[in-house]
């Protein structure tokens, strides 16, 4: 009966952690469009541009939003790794979702630290849009909620999973 318990709670984490990285990717793929279209049309104006303090397309066209404004300089403006952070965001995502199919310490323990690892970038670009460009980038905002559910999910699959391990190991 133990065992039923814990499988249906792995395949919750597992559902939720898949509608988070959905979310995430969704979400990162909008804002490469709103970014193309912003850069390509500077009269266009995209769904999440509310007004002069609320405005995605205004941080995700802004020096910050390649590279997370220090790769350019680090490694220059042509650099392959200067792209903009919606690219990081969908590559991020991505891995976590493929990732999370699997289910074994190691994998787990790598997730967990991806997504802490993340938490610096979301710091770092929450400072940035709070302090420099003094913005609220409902695109933005909403990567980082789902980053921090991410690391939470995360820690809490790799304990329960080893919680599962331990009691298994022990009645063996």
């Amino acid at each position: 009966m133990a065992r039923v318990g814990s499988s249906s709670r792995i395949a919750l984490y597992q559902a939720i952690q898949g509608i988070l990285c959905v979310l995430g990717v969704l979400i990162s793929a909008y804002a490469v469009l709103v970014e193309q279209s912003k850069t390509h049309d500077s009269t266009y104006s995209a769904l999440c541009d509310i007004n002069a303090w609320i405005s995605c397309s205004k941080v995700l066209t802004s020096e910050y939003s390649k590279g997370f404004g220090v790769i350019g300089s680090l490694l220059g403006h042509d650099s392959m790794f200067n792209v903009p952070n919606s690219i990081y965001g969908l590559l991020f995502f991505s891995v976590q979702f493929a990732m999370g199919l699997f289910h074994n310490p190691s994998v787990l323990k790598v997730l967990l630290v991806m997504s802490c690892c993340s938490l610096t970038v979301v710091a770092y670009l929450a400072l940035v849009l709070i302090f420099v460009l003094k913005d609220f980038c409902l695109v933005c905002v909403s990567t980082y909620i789902i980053n921090i559910a991410l690391v939470f999910l995360n820690y809490e699959m790799y304990n329960f999973y080893n919680l599962v391990a331990k009691k298994k190991f022990k009645y063996k």
